[in-house]
């Protein structure tokens, strides 16, 4: 079971022009703005620049941050991570939550300023108390791993559920993880499975992956093999290696139980014909469910039959089950016996 420690950032531009943004430019700005974002969105990059460069000269926090955005991308101008960090930082210090979030990523990886941890955690917390969930996640990466801030699973395990809360699949995959291993938080089987679905049904493939190791083990939830099966095939098919990794094994053992299937075949054919040896190794597969399901009276009573020929290994095998079987099953399987030599061994499982 693995979290992800993959920071984020935004690389989309701000087109949607709500009531907040029109409410600080004048007419002019906002046909200004309108024109930027329709030639945005038909890839006239240059035309957008033309239209938004002006806004965000005068100050206006959101053309700054799509500046920003086209200087990180390289749309319409040279790609220019100095110039991203200059746009992201007059956007965020105006307030601007996704420029705060942006400008904590370039100091994260180093993009157009020295990597800095400790500010890159800063410009996220800002973005972050403003409600904006992936700025949440990043912080709570960063104070997973105790980078830029003291090493803190419980403040960790804070932020990812404010991100967690707002719908934010990887911060609900990591919360699931902190629940499962109990880090900043009690372990919490049931709790780690809630979260781990809530991302899995929002396509996330670690969360697929661990929901099915979670169904694999009963952990959280009732053990069942068919719907872990479900999970792991859902995250194989987004190529996550873990859960490709399991459905080959599961597809080898299927194939080697196969030869236990047809190994118990040969061995009951042999046992049939009073061959002692047969007989208790009959038993054997019985009592470790190898090609036959797992029954301790079965397997007592091939191998009861098999020690009243003299197979010591079949004495042993007697000895070792009857710890794990009760009285009444004792019986049953010595009554069994009885009446499988009457039917000289024909029939009788």
């Amino acid at each position: 079971m693995s979290k992800l420690t993959a920071l984020l950032r935004l690389t989309f531009i701000a087109l949607l022009a709500g009531f907040g943004l029109l409410l600080f430019l004048d007419e002019a700005g906002r046909v200004a703005y309108s024109a930027g974002r329709v030639a945005y969105n038909s890839g006239d990059y240059a035309t957008a620049l033309r239209e938004w460069q002006p806004l965000a000269e005068q100050g206006n926090a959101t053309a700054q941050f799509n500046l920003g955005v086209m200087y990180d991308k390289g749309q319409g101008v040279p790609q220019d991570d100095k110039a991203a960090v200059q746009w992201y930082r007059r956007a965020a210090e105006q307030g601007n939550a996704k420029a705060q979030l942006n400008l904590g990523w370039m100091y994260d990886e180093g993009e157009g300023v020295p990597q800095d941890y400790k500010t890159a955690a800063q410009w996220y917390r800002r973005a972050a108390e403003q409600g904006n969930a992936k700025a949440q996640f990043n912080l709570g990466v960063r104070y997973d791993k105790g980078e830029g801030v003291p090493q803190d699973d419980k403040a960790a395990v804070q932020w990812y559920r404010r991100a967690a809360e707002q719908g934010h699949a990887k911060a609900q995959f990591n919360l699931g993880w902190m629940y499962a291993k109990g880090k900043g938080v009690l372990q919490d089987y049931k709790a780690a499975v809630q979260w781990y679905r809530r991302a899995a049904e929002q396509g996330h493939a670690g969360a697929q992956n661990n929901l099915g190791l979670m169904y694999a083990k009963g952990q959280g939830v009732p053990q069942d093999d068919k719907v872990a099966v479900q999970w792991y095939r859902r995250a194989a098919e987004q190529g996550h290696a873990t859960a490709q990794s399991y459905l080959s094994k599961r597809d080898a053992a299927a194939r080697f139980n196969l030869g236990f299937k047809v190994a118990a075949q040969q061995l009951r054919r042999a046992a049939e014909q009073g061959i002692a040896r047969a007989q208790g190794k009959l038993g054997w597969m019985y009592a470790q469910g190898k090609g036959v399901p797992k029954d301790y009276v079965y397997a007592h009573m091939w191998a009861n039959i098999a020690a009243s020929s003299g197979n010591i290994n079949a004495v042993a095998l007697l000895n070792r089950i009857e710890i794990e079987m009760t009285l009444s099953q004792i019986t049953e399987a010595q009554k069994l016996a009885r009446e499988c030599i009457r039917k000289e061994y024909k029939n009788c499982d």
